[in-house]
């Protein structure tokens, strides 16, 4: 994680959340906690702090609150440009290690 992306959006955690939606589109904050390996109130502090602010907005499902970009925030597209090209930028271990973990369950009996 750069320290730049760390400073400009106040912490750790606020840039982690970002560059997660980022890549994934929309996350819990379980998730984002286990793939960070970070308190989870940490975590979810951050979704609402954003979501507070208007860039993120949330809805439930199941008993899971999933967090996404604001649509209609107007400055969320550029934030989002930004974003994807800070994801270009970070190293390739970096990237496989939080950015492109499998989302989905493997199909019932498919072999490793």
């Amino acid at each position: 994680m750069s320290p730049v992306l760390e400073a400009l959006f106040g912490s750790r955690s606020a840039a982690q959340v970002l560059l997660f939606i980022e890549a994934y589109g929309s996350g819990h904050a379980n998730r984002m906690a286990k793939i960070y390996e970070t308190p989870v109130n940490g975590m979810y502090r951050q979704l609402r702090r954003l979501e507070d602010a208007g860039v993120l907005v949330s809805r439930m499902v199941g008993s899971s609150r999933v967090f996404e970009f604001n649509p209609r925030n107007p400055t969320v597209r550029h934030l989002r440009e930004f974003l994807a090209e800070e994801l270009t930028a970070l190293p390739e271990d970096e990237v496989k290690a939080f950015y492109r973990q499998r989302q989905r369950p493997r199909r019932t009996g498919k072999v490793l």
